[in-house]
C-alpha cells in the first residue's frame, strides 16, 4: 500500500513538473506563432498542396507561385540543383560536412526544396504558410531555405542565361528601343523591372 502511494506520488510530481515546464515555456514565448508536427499533414512527400501544384505541371500555376514556368523549373533541377541536393549533406553542427547525405531522412526531395526556395523568393507569405504548403516544421523550413538558397545560387552561377551583364553596342541599342517603345520617357535605358512584391502594413 505504501509502495502504491509512493508510485502515485512520483507520477503526480513528474506530471506536475511537465505541466509546469510547459507553462514556463508558454509564458516566456507568448508570441511564438508556428505549427507543430501534429497540426501539419502527416507526410511532406505525399498529397501536400506543394505536391498537387508540382504534379499539375501547369505553367500558369508555377509562374503565379514561383515566378518560373515548368520548363525553367525543370532546367534548374537538372542544371545541378538536384545533384547538389542529393550529394551534399545539409550543414548542421551535429553532422560532418564530409559525411554521406542522409537523403531518405529528408522531408523534401530536390524539387520540393527548389519549390520552397522559389515560393519564398517570389512572394511575401509568412513562414507559417510555407509550413502548411510543404507540411514541414519551422526548423526544417529555416534549414532548407538557408541550404536551398545556397544551392540555387551555385546552380545559377553555372548557367549562361542566368548571368547578369551589361549590354553593349547593337545589343544595347536593341534593348533601349524596346524600353523606349513601352516607356517613351526612359531614353537611354536598356531594361526595366516590374512585379516587385513588398509587404505593406
Amino acid at each position: 500500500d505504501d509502495d502504491e502511494r509512493a508510485r502515485f506520488l512520483a507520477a503526480a510530481i513528474i506530471a506536475g513538473s511537465e505541466v509546469s515546464r510547459q507553462d514556463r515555456i508558454d509564458t516566456r514565448h507568448p508570441n511564438r506563432l508556428y505549427l507543430y508536427r501534429p497540426q501539419l499533414l502527416p507526410n511532406p512527400r505525399i498529397n501536400t498542396p506543394w505536391q498537387v501544384l508540382y504534379n499539375s505541371h501547369n505553367d500558369r500555376a508555377f509562374i503565379t507561385t514561383m515566378g518560373v514556368d515548368v520548363s525553367t523549373f525543370s532546367s534548374l533541377l537538372t542544371a545541378g540543383f538536384a545533384q547538389d541536393w542529393y550529394e551534399t549533406p545539409i550543414p548542421r553542427d551535429d553532422v560532418s560536412v564530409h559525411g554521406n547525405p542522409r537523403i531518405h531522412q529528408r522531408s523534401l526531395d530536390a524539387a520540393g526544396v527548389l519549390g520552397l526556395v522559389l515560393h519564398y523568393l517570389s512572394s511575401t507569405m509568412h513562414a507559417i504558410s510555407l509550413q502548411q504548403i510543404f507540411a514541414i516544421i519551422p526548423s526544417t523550413v529555416t534549414r532548407y531555405l538557408k541550404f536551398g538558397l545556397k544551392l540555387l545560387l551555385r546552380t545559377l552561377r553555372t548557367l549562361t542565361d542566368a548571368k547578369i551583364q551589361w549590354p553593349e553596342g547593337l545589343d544595347f541599342e536593341r534593348c533601349s528601343a524596346l524600353v523606349v517603345a513601352r516607356h517613351g520617357r526612359l531614353k537611354g535605358a536598356f531594361g526595366s523591372i516590374d512585379g516587385l512584391k513588398l509587404p505593406v502594413q
